[in-house]
């Protein structure tokens, strides 16, 4: 019974989760844990098709791609880094090094469906910024190895624009990535791409396939430049684009804008309407119904029809409504074409509906995100190319996020994304936590970064995530000393974050896959722990790692050191990991006590010397000492082995 209870090495189980909601779907085509492709196409009609071509981007390495999003990561974990982490007993915001495919791959698990907003700012592909393998990223100086085909058999990519496969190699790195970003997306989540001309084409037909072309919202265009470049041989290009998906669309409500003075100062009030100033709006549209065609008489007595092939929006019914309510505007003259009056205090409370076009003035410009960075590292520039705060924060605002929404952003470079997040909880008075992951790039010697001790982008990135929240704290404590009698002092957001690593597993699963992957000397740890764990391992590591296997918990969640026994931990207030060399009656029995009862007991197989009959009545014990403590006899727990 017990050894059903084995905890896997394996994180996520693409293929067998996609199964599962395929026989939600189609239960007949399904069967014994195996797809009936056949049963499938009768479920869906199975009509004949005229021809074999499809429309669809096709490019070469597509279904490697595709097959390397559903791979399991086995062997590898996140490693708890707190000589990095700020504010770690109480933050609840994450930096991960590593690749970002890997790192997305392991928290499948613990994030999916988790995650409101995704904003990412990936390589553009522009002949010279792109050095990425499948498997991991390397430095400039490895990438001279190669122009860009396979080092040591793995396939790497330093893309430039000779290469036969420049567009395929991009869209290879980015599919995989794509696929496991919508798995973690809230179903009324959004992801914000940045991307230029180079790969725009590729990059949303990409996310047509990937999050459906139905659930594509806008080609939002930043104006990053605010000055033409003389330069430029053909003409000087000033913007950006970033693509905006939603998960589900029909599930998705746009955040809207703040309304401005320069907006507001568009109505007026020629009628002296007792509702105050208002503008006016066609009353005509294109959709053409029947029941909205009919003659409308201006009070200088002209019937006026609607243009042609286009209808009124209001039924007659309404119209009158509306005309008996002083809100249809007929010119100064009484003879104009009819149009509907809205008034600006009405208008406030829904905010303006945003546009496409993302103004520097409105939004920022890549010098201002440049100057940002500069002015939090002591007028030193380490960082190209930074997106400035105000164009994140716009894009939040777009996202409308809840009260304690969740940003990922897997390209972080200098953490732009971060010092958002923590900008935006100030401004609104919110919780928003952000989950970064950067790949720690190693800066160039004769770069300015290098120069000034910053051996990899990681480090410049929580650097700036450190200074930019001292002084967002320092800036809201100097205002609370102004803070006048009967209101209330700004709250200091969440300015910490936990680091994470990338690192080999600390478990010595018991899984072929795994084992032929690790060399290790088995007299570096004692007698028990050679049969459950790697050389190096700690506590916290195996807790984590356990950690990472619960879904719907966040990597950010409490853990703490149990006074039960020696080595026993809890996690999420709801978790325990036992990692006791020797499971006794009484240490049972005080883990049972744990209030509120866990939801899961992890034990390591070791503490039983492979007794499967302690195991049960180890399980058998819990189960009577919970039904003494709780009054209960039964309480939803499980237990499990590692």
């Amino acid at each position: 019974m017990s050894d059903n209870n084995k905890l896997t090495p394996e994180i996520f189980n693409a293929e067998q989760d996609n199964l599962s909601k395929l026989a939600a779907l189609f239960p007949t085509a399904v069967k014994d844990g195996q797809l009936d492709i056949t049963a499938l196409r009768e479920e869906l009609g199975d009509f004949e098709e005229v021809g074999a071509e499809r429309y669809e981007l096709t490019w070469a390495g597509k279904q490697a791609a595709k097959k390397l999003s559903q791979t399991d990561v086995p062997g590898r974990t996140l490693k708890f880094v707190p000589e990095d982490s700020k504010d770690a007993d109480t933050t609840q915001n994450l930096y991960i090094e590593g690749d970002n495919l890997e790192v997305l791959k392991l928290l499948r698990q613990n994030y999916y469906g988790a995650v409101k907003m995704i904003y990412i700012d990936p390589p553009y592909n522009t002949g010279n910024d792109f050095v990425y393998r499948d498997d991991f990223a390397v430095s400039k100086a490895e990438s001279d190895e190669d122009e860009g085909e396979t080092v040591d058999g793995e396939r790497m990519v330093v893309n430039q624009k000779s290469s036969n496969r420049y567009h395929a190699n991009w869209l290879n790195m980015m599919y995989p990535r794509l696929k496991i970003a919508k798995d973690l997306l809230q179903d009324d989540g959004v992801i914000f791409i940045s991307i230029d001309d180079n790969e725009v084409e590729n990059c949303k037909k990409a996310c047509n396939e990937v999050f459906g072309e139905q659930n594509f919202i806008a080609q939002l265009i930043w104006q990053r430049a605010f000055s033409p470049k003389n330069d430029a041989k053909y003409v000087s290009s000033s913007h950006d684009y970033i693509l905006l998906y939603a998960k589900f669309i029909d599930g998705f409500d746009i955040g809207r804008l703040e309304r401005t003075d320069e907006a507001n100062a568009r109505y007026s009030n020629p009628d002296n309407d007792p509702r105050g100033v208002w503008s006016s709006s066609d009353i005509s549209v294109k959709t053409y119904s029947a029941e909205n065609d009919y003659p409308i008489t201006a009070p200088s007595g002209r019937v006026i029809e609607p243009p042609a092939g286009r209808c009124w929006r209001l039924s007659k019914n309404s119209f009158f409504e509306r005309l008996q309510d002083n809100r249809i505007w007929f010119g100064p003259d009484g003879n104009g074409t009819p149009r509907i009056k809205r008034f600006l205090t009405e208008l406030r409370k829904e905010g303006m509906t945003p546009t496409s076009i993302l103004l520097h003035k409105e939004v920022g410009h890549s010098q201002e995100g440049a100057q940002e960075v500069v002015s939090l590292f002591n007028g030193q520039g380490l960082f190209d190319g930074p997106k400035p705060v105000r164009l994140l924060l716009r894009l939040m605002t777009l996202a409308n996020l809840a009260e304690e929404s969740v940003i990922l952003d897997f390209f972080s470079g200098s953490a732009s994304t971060a010092h958002t997040v923590m900008k935006y909880n100030v401004e609104n008075n919110t919780s928003h936590k952000f989950v970064l992951v950067q790949f720690p790039e190693l800066c160039d010697d004769s770069s300015k970064a290098a120069k000034a001790g910053y051996a990899n982008i990681c480090e410049i990135g929580k650097e700036r995530i450190r200074r930019a929240g001292d002084k967002i704290k320092t800036e809201i404590e100097s205002a609370n000393e102004q803070v006048k009698l009967g209101e209330e002092p700004k709250k200091v957001p969440d300015i910490g974050f936990l680091v994470f690593r990338t690192a080999d597993t600390n478990i010595r699963w018991t899984h072929e896959a795994i084992l032929g992957q690790m060399e290790y000397d088995v007299n570096m740890l004692s007698d028990k722990d050679r049969l459950d764990f790697m050389p190096g391992y700690t506590d916290i590591d195996v807790v984590y790692e356990v950690l990472l296997r619960q879904r719907d918990i966040p990597l950010s969640a409490k853990v703490e050191k149990l006074g039960i026994g020696t080595r026993t931990y809890l996690f999420a207030d709801a978790y325990v990991v036992c990692l006791d060399d020797t499971i006794t009656a009484s240490l049972v029995e005080a883990l049972a006590a744990v209030e509120p009862t866990p939801i899961k007991y992890v034990f390591r197989d070791s503490a039983f010397d492979d007794n499967i009959s302690l195991k049960d009545e180890t399980i058998r014990r819990l189960e009577a000492y919970i039904a003494r403590n709780s009054g209960e006899q039964k309480k939803a727990y499980t237990v499990e082995f590692i």
